[in-house]
């Protein structure tokens, strides 16, 4: 039932995670937003989930799981059944860093459930239970091409009720006791934070999500500004990114029985720096779709398996942990989101040079992966 209730969590995140590229055309076209204000709003939503983030990590470990589950898919909700009603601009805002917030408690109370009751096998957990992201990754984007014709209002309505039925399940789960009470997180976040890895497994996080996340927010419009029709564009996002995402996951859970976690990151960055860029270089739908794809299934095995070393390394106050690594990912997104805008100004051709930052950013890793190696080994 933990199991499950997690999976549910990761499905709903999944599906948030997808929106915003999903229905930034749409949204664009609409309220005649530019590329910088697209970036703004991505911005927004990772200010969201950085700030989640970093505060849900406490309240994980002293009220326990299902408080911060049920909190952050509440959120989630009221932001979906709010945002077809937004009357301009400053109202997206809003609502976008309503729903990081409530992504941000979500994935990080989700993978720490999984991750405590999966006890050794964590990486291997951790990942099947975060092939269920791929899973609703894909499902935005496919719905809405093909089933509610980009029809952006059902598919937010869609998400939200989805979402409610998720924090029903969180609630009547008995899930495990709080790890920690106040007095035992304060006198433990300090050894955390000094630790040198822990910034290590957050840096590589910071480019990592660099990365997955900046695919599902800008591929679309990168797509369409190559000629690709919207609908091809989505398809491209669901049934190539997405469903490499899930596949990797299932592919990589029997490979981390038997090699180490640290490695299987290693050759996931080294493979992330090639399709990343191989991926921003064609105009052609089916190779385009083949590339991303196999950007995909890089990526998969990265952000469950950097959380396992995490939880491996801090057995201990694990949800402060999480939070803090992840927080470093979501502070990637914020990072790159304003750089990405910035750079493509006004026109979204000018988006190919800027996602140019994705194979720049795997690059990055894998030097980082070789650091982080040398020091858990």
């Amino acid at each position: 039932m933990l199991i499950f209730a997690a999976i549910l969590a990761i499905f709903v995140y999944g599906m948030i995670a997808a929106m915003l590229g999903t229905i930034l055309p749409e949204l664009s076209e609409r309220f005649k937003l530019t590329p910088t204000q697209n970036g703004t709003i991505a911005t927004v939503q990772a200010l969201g989930l950085i700030i989640a983030s970093l505060s849900v990590g406490p309240l994980l470990d002293t009220q326990g799981d299902k408080v911060g589950l049920i909190l952050g898919l509440a959120s989630i909700a009221a932001a979906l059944f709010l945002l077809p009603r937004a009357k301009g601009y400053g109202n997206i805002l809003l609502l976008m860093f309503l729903l990081g917030m409530g992504g941000g408690i979500v994935v990080t109370g989700a993978n720490a459930l999984a991750s405590g009751v999966s006890g050794s096998q964590s990486a291997v957990v951790l990942n099947l239970v975060n092939l269920f992201f791929g899973l609703g990754g894909l499902a935005t984007p496919f719905i809405a091409a093909n089933i509610f014709k980009k029809n952006w209002v059902r598919l937010c309505y869609t998400v939200a009720g989805l979402t409610v039925v998720a924090l029903a399940v969180q609630a009547v789960a008995k899930m495990p006791a709080p790890t920690g009470n106040a007095q035992f997180l304060l006198a433990n976040v300090g050894p955390i934070l000094g630790k040198p890895v822990i910034f290590m497994l957050g840096l590589f996080l910071f480019l990592y999500i660099t990365c997955e996340v900046g695919v599902w927010n800008w591929l679309p419009r990168h797509l369409i500004a190559q000629g690709i029709p919207e609908s091809r564009a989505l398809n491209i996002l669901s049934l190539g990114f997405a469903l490499g995402l899930l596949i990797g996951r299932v592919a990589v859970s029997p490979v981390l029985a038997h090699i180490p976690a640290i490695e299987v990151t290693l050759g996931a960055s080294i493979a992330m720096a090639v399709t990343t860029f191989l991926m921003l270089q064609t105009t052609k739908p089916g190779l385009a779709f083949a590339m991303v794809f196999i950007a995909g299934v890089s990526m998969a095995p990265v952000f469950p398996t950097t959380l396992a070393i995490t939880g491996q390394a801090f057995p201990q106050m694990t949800g402060t942990a999480l939070g803090f690594v992840i927080t470093c990912g979501w502070v990637g997104l914020a990072v790159s989101s304003r750089i990405i805008g910035s750079i493509a100004g006004s026109d979204p051709r000018r988006l190919k040079k800027a996602l140019l930052i994705f194979p720049v950013s795997a690059v990055l890793m894998i030097v980082l992966n070789v650091a982080i190696w040398s020091i858990i080994r």
